[in-house]
């Protein structure tokens, strides 16, 4: 969880890294969401389409972005905004790594940069988040 007073323009956030995806966290997706398109769920389709092997629905990795940026928010503030691009497919047994960077600070708003990443190298997705400091607790 952040704390408004202790952050700075420019300032990295602490990263998580999340557990390598599994298939069945690919099927309960399919099923919860609705899309149930086989290159999700199936290898061998997948592999007819031409992809390595089945692949993560885009939304899912956003959803472990969008934990990670409700994490930071915790009781102290509140998610006024959260936006990400996909930028690279990712696949069952990839761990993605979530992490953030303070673009701005305005009053209570902060606006920050983050970036769902597998491996050192390679961004899946990267977008916006703009936290409103108003929660219960302030340390003023």
């Amino acid at each position: 969880m952040l704390v408004l007073e202790q952050l700075q323009v420019e300032q990295t956030i602490e990263p998580i890294t999340n557990k390598p995806i599994t298939h069945d966290q690919l099927v309960a997706y399919a099923q919860a969401s609705g899309d149930l398109n086989p290159i999700h769920t199936d290898e061998q389709v997948a592999k007819s389409v031409g992809l390595p092997t089945n692949i993560a629905h885009g939304m899912f990795v956003m959803g472990q972005l969008g934990q990670y940026v409700n994490q930071l928010a915790g009781k102290e503030a509140r998610v006024e905004e959260f936006r990400m691009r996909f930028g690279a497919m990712t696949f069952p047994q990839e761990q993605v790594t979530c992490s953030a960077i303070v673009e701005k600070i305005e009053g209570k708003r902060v606006r920050l940069n983050v970036y769902a990443s597998k491996g050192p190298q390679e961004v899946v997705g990267n977008g916006t988040a703009i936290l409103v400091f108003e929660g219960v607790h302030t340390h003023e």
